[in-house]
Parts: C-alpha cells; structure tokens; sequence
C-alpha cells in the first residue's frame, strides 16, 4: 500500500491552485500588456511625427535648390537661341559670300572653264583606256591619279593645278609612245613576284613562251591556260633576242589585245570535243575501230589471196593453197564427166570458195548503215538533255543548253565519221572480192568449154 500524504503538502497544493486560476490575477496581468502597447504607440507616433517634420524641412530644402537648377537651364537654353540665331544669320551670310564668289569664279574663268570641261572629258576617257590597257601592267598609280584629278574637276570648291594638268598630257602621250614599243619589266604574274615581261605594244605580253592574259577587273596578269603551241616559239625568242627584227605572232583582237586568244580558252580541243559525245559516242567509236580493224583485216586477205590467184594463173603447178587451185583440181578430177556434170561440179566448187572470200563484208556494210543510227540516238538523247535543261534553267542560260546541242551534234559527227569510211572500205573490198570470183569465174567456164570441145 501507498503512504498517504501530509497535511502540510495538500495545502500548499491547493493554495498554488487557488492563486493561478483566480481572476484579478487575470485583470492585473491584462492591464499590464494593455499599457506597454499603449506606450509604444505613443513612442511611434512620436517617432514617425518626428521623421515627417525631418522630411518636410529637406523637401522644402531641395526645393529652393530644383528651382535655383531650372532657372539656370532657361540662361542656358536662352543662350543658346540666340548662338543659334546668330549662326544661322552668320550662314546665310556665307552662303551669299559663296554665291557671289561662285559668280566670280566663273567670270574670271572664262574660257578655262570650258577647258576645264574637255579635260574632264578626256581624263574620264583616258581612265576607261588605260584601265584596259596592257601598259597598266608595267606603269602603277594612273587609276589613283586620274580618279582624284577627275575627282577635283567635279568639286566646285576645287581646281586643278597646272602639274596635274602637265601629268594629264603626260599620261596620254606616253599610252601612245608605248603602243609601238617593246619592252621588257618584272611584274607579279599569277602568285609569282618579279617575272620578267615582254609587252608587245599594245597588243600582248609574254613571258617564257607563255602569252599572258590582262585582267581588267582585277588589274592582274596571269597565263593563259591553253596556248597557242605554233607561236610559243616566236614568243620565246622575242625574250631572248637583244636587237633586230624577231618574227612573234600577236593578236590584236578585242579591247586591249589578245581576244582571240582568250576566246580560245574556252573552244574545245578535238579530243574534248570527243568526250562530249559521252557514252554514245564511246559507242560509236568503238564500233568504228572494230570495223576499221576487220577492213583492215579483209584487205591484206584478199591482197594476199588475189596474189596466190594472180600467181596461179600464171604458174603451170596446181596448189590448193588458193581458191583458182582448188577449181583446177576439181575440173582435172571430174574431166571425163559429161559437161553438165563438170559444169556443175565447178559451180559447185566456186560457191564453197565464196564465203572465204566474202568473209567480214557483210559485218562492214551493217556497221557502215548503223553508224548513223547510233549518232541520230545520240542527237536524239542530247536533245532530250537540252529540253531538261530549258525545264529546269529556263531558255535564258545558253551555257545549259550548250552541253546537250554539243553531244547531239557530235554523235551525229561520229557517226558519220564512221559510217562513210566503212562504206566505202566496203564497196572496196567488194569490188575486190568480185574480181577474185570473176577470175574463178572465168577459168571455170574456159574449164567446162576446153571440156566441151574435145
């Protein structure tokens, strides 16, 4: 069992109780927060009072100071009117200042100024001439001379002196003193620095054989990348040659010179001109070599057949090793047959010698007929490439056109070039063929008529 409590303690508990839950403790605790809240909205409002009379003693401050700024911002906007004011009266005073001395600029030029004109004229002539000319290459800084002197003619403000209208004429007699010079100088041609030239007049340059193109957009010099092989030589010794006449060929055409030779780059060679028949082209060709070698092949047989013939007819010795022997020995083996016999005997006999001699002639003339076939397919597929071309660029860009027209055309040459040689090999050939028979022919009935006389 658990030992009951003293008296002393339950006491004391139940007093603590009594104070904790008794309500004027409550009242006194309530009023107590109550006048602190009081009193710290008291300080508040005091504090805030405070900063507000702060902040409308420095408004006030700052306000005097924004007016003191605003009054000085109108001296200044004021002061500026009347600058401007008095700039725009100083400029309209000079711009009649300028008018009158344009006036008087013109009265005492007189005469000069329509000079003046001329020179503008011919230094604006002279600009478009040298820029095409050859002789740029050699002499550097006329385009930057000329485009200033041209540039300063065009300024009112601006005349020419008397050394720039000097260098003008200078200019335009040394282009015409240097159209019939040769020289020689180091230009950079290409990517190479300091390669030695040889102007020809006017008309080209080369250099180490090469004939040299100008550029007039670029105002460089580079070699021409197809040559004209015939003339190299002339050009290279030109370089070489001291003094005296050196025969060169030269091409005068187009603006600065060498305009054929340009154009050149662009025409084709024969063998490129060849490959732009492309695959059906290849074809023909092919079938023309094959036929080139069986006629070939055809002509030294029947050379050599139409000598044993030939060596037959006047030899006593009967030899099967030829077609006219053969027909001997078939005669001299049926000569006691009748006649009907002995002729069809040699009949029969000459007609197994004529596909020996008749072999490849016929391969000839199929190839000699569809060589033109095969290059009219090639025109036909080259003009079906121009009309895909005209589809998809339109009939404005020649250049897409060029290439089908190109290998239509040269299929059709091909096959031509092809079909007329083997035409002609084979009517050769035949006619060769002919008279071997002929002659077998020939002995072959005096064979059968010796048979009929006896």
């Amino acid at each position: 069992m658990s030992r009951p409590m003293n008296r002393r303690g339950v006491a004391a508990l139940l007093s603590v109780a009594v104070l904790a839950c008794s309500p004027a403790a409550m009242a006194q605790s309530d009023e107590l927060s109550m006048r602190e809240l009081l009193q710290e909205v008291k300080q508040g409002r005091a504090q805030a009072r405070e900063e507000n009379r702060k902040r409308e003693q420095q408004f006030l401050a700052e306000e005097a100071e924004q007016d003191r700024l605003i009054r000085e911002q109108e001296q200044a906007i004021a002061a500026l009117e009347r600058r401007s004011a008095e700039l725009e009266k100083r400029f309209n005073a000079n711009e009649l200042k300028v008018e009158e001395k344009r006036i008087q600029r013109d009265e005492r030029l007189g005469s000069l100024k329509e000079l003046f004109g001329h020179l503008t004229g011919a230094a604006g002539d002279l600009r478009v001439r040298l820029r095409n000319s050859i002789t740029s290459s050699q002499f550097d800084g006329r385009q930057a001379f000329l485009d200033a002197l041209i540039a300063k003619m065009n300024d009112d403000t601006d005349l020419p002196t008397v050394e720039e209208i000097e260098r003008l004429w200078f200019e335009l007699h040394r282009e015409m003193t240097e159209s019939g010079a040769v020289a020689a100088y180091p230009a950079r041609v290409g990517t190479q620095d300091n390669r030695e030239v040889v102007r020809v007049g006017l008309f080209n340059l080369v250099s180490n054989g090469d004939y040299l193109a100008w550029d007039e957009g670029t105002q460089t010099v580079s070699v021409l990348p197809r040559q004209p092989e015939a003339y190299t030589g002339g050009a290279q010794k030109l370089q070489a040659a001291e003094s005296g006449y050196t025969p060169v060929g030269i091409d005068p055409t187009g603006a600065a010179g060498g305009g054929y030779l340009k154009a050149l780059i662009n025409s084709p060679t024969l063998v490129e001109r060849w490959h732009q028949g492309k695959i059906v082209g290849y074809v023909i060709t092919g079938v023309g070599l094959f036929g080139l070698a069986v006629a070939l092949w055809r002509l030294l047989a029947l050379m050599a057949l139409s000598a044993k013939v030939g060596r037959q007819q006047k030899s006593d010795e009967v030899s099967d090793s030829n077609p006219l022997g053969r027909i001997i020995q078939v005669g001299q083996t049926h000569a006691n047959d009748d006649v009907e016999t002995l002729e069809l005997k040699l009949g029969e006999a000459i007609i197994k010698e004529r596909p020996a001699i008749h072999r490849g002639l016929p391969l000839i003339k199929i190839i000699s007929m569809v060589a033109p076939l095969m290059g009219l397919l090639g025109t036909v597929t080259g003009m079906i490439i121009v009309f895909q071309a005209i589809t998809i660029y339109g009939a404005g860009d020649p250049k897409a056109m060029a290439g089908g027209i190109s290998s239509a055309l040269v299929t059709t040459v091909l096959g031509l070039i092809v079909a007329i040689p083997m035409m002609l090999a084979h009517s050769m050939l035949f006619a060769r063929a002919k008279r071997i028979l002929h002659v077998l022919e020939e002995q072959s009935a005096g064979i059968v008529a010796e048979r009929a006389g006896r």
